[in-house]
């Protein structure tokens, strides 16, 4: 008897162990292919014609043959941290140059935007606030990634490293404004510059109140501001600074459209997520000198706190030492001192010490040293 599924004929044992085993069919000219199933590091997949978004997530190769094949359509592929092989995969479906493909497996690069080809890499550094009860010498203030943008004819690729900048919320925002989307992947690579320098916003904006309780605290008549505190939120600062000011340059080239092939009508959109962007630029850099109006100002406070307790120090020891010299005088045990034989010189000493210490403590204390 033959094997319906394999055209050929099986004897009894042959077709109990395919029974048990469950193997699928092959092929065949009357049986459809299983799709194929996007590995991990694909957070997202999707073909948009005409500013609408196909059903289904597809495999990534199919999608973008499906993409080549209709008029109007692209393909916007988001990765996550990928391994090297889904890269070199990625890049030989899509035709990415091997530069494109290096650059996308590691992170912590400098914003920058890049023609490889036919093709335009555009990185950004994404940021991201970390709530906080206590500013202490450890804690993370700004946490920090980068997103690396792809963008070909019929497709854009975005690859994101770190926790900080998911774009699941870019992407269904953007599927919400079909006539954003039918501007093509440049449209894909505006909206998420768009989301970050909001994003930058925002975390200047938490880190300016952080800065405005730190400096309460600072100038607080009882601080105990630790200076460990202060330098690491500089430290947090400078972390952003990398990520918000570099990202100028590139933003006006695109603004510019120097030879990226950026439509006519996203070049004003480029150009107000680049004014957006200076207003960012100019609150980090306002950062820098409030943090160090802060530190000189608990500095000045150390310094005055030091002084005191030297001054105090000062008269603790001038007290005692007018004990010692009268201790040291009366102990020289000479044979003709005035009162060494008086029957209460022992007492008068002890009065006589006891005065001196009463009357220096409260000098001391009327002039502020103690």
């Amino acid at each position: 008897m033959a094997d319906p599924r394999w055209g050929v004929r099986l004897p009894a044992p042959g077709r109990a162990l395919l029974a048990r085993l469950r193997l699928p069919a092959p092929a065949g000219p009357g049986r459809p292919v299983a799709p194929r199933e996007n590995p991990h590091a694909v957070v997202d997949c999707a073909v948009y014609t005409q500013g609408r978004r196909r059903p289904g997530r597809p495999h990534y190769a199919d999608a973008y043959a499906a993409a080549r094949r209709a008029r109007g359509a692209y393909v916007w592929l988001g990765l996550h941290e990928p391994d090297a092989a889904l890269m070199a995969e990625v890049g030989r479906v899509f035709g990415l140059h091997e530069l494109t493909v290096a650059q996308a497996l590691t992170d912590g690069h400098r914003p920058v935007v890049e023609r490889h080809g036919d093709v335009t890499l555009l990185v950004l550094r994404t940021a991201r606030y970390v709530e906080h009860d206590d500013l202490t010498a450890t804690s993370e203030v700004v946490d920090t990634g980068d997103v690396m943008i792809v963008i070909g004819d019929r497709f854009v690729i975005t690859v994101r490293h770190g926790a900080a900048g998911a774009l699941a919320d870019v992407r269904a925002d953007l599927q919400q404004r079909p006539s954003m989307l039918a501007l093509g992947p440049w449209a894909v690579a505006h909206t998420v510059c768009d989301r970050m320098v909001r994003l930058y916003l925002e975390v200047a904006g938490h880190v300016e109140t952080d800065l405005e309780r730190l400096e309460e605290i600072a100038f607080a008549r009882d601080s105990r501001l630790d200076l460990q505190q202060i330098y690491q939120l500089k430290r947090e600062v400078v972390e952003f600074k990398r990520a918000v000011l570099p990202l100028q340059v590139p933003l006006r080239e695109l603004a510019e459209d120097s030879g990226h092939r950026l439509p006519e009508q996203l070049r004003h959109y480029f150009t107000d997520v680049t004014g957006r962007l200076s207003r960012a630029v100019d609150r980090v850099a306002g950062f820098d000198e409030l943090i160090n109006s802060i530190m000189q100002a608990r500095l000045a406070q150390v310094a005055v706190e030091q002084n005191n307790d030297m001054r105090k120090i000062a008269s603790w020891a001038a007290i005692a030492a007018a004990q010692t010299a009268i201790a040291g005088v009366y102990g020289m045990n000479f044979d003709f001192m005035p009162e060494l034989r008086w029957r209460f010189g022992y007492f008068a000493a002890l009065g006589l010490m006891a005065t001196s210490a009463l009357v220096l403590h409260r000098l001391f204390r009327r002039s502020g040293w103690l």
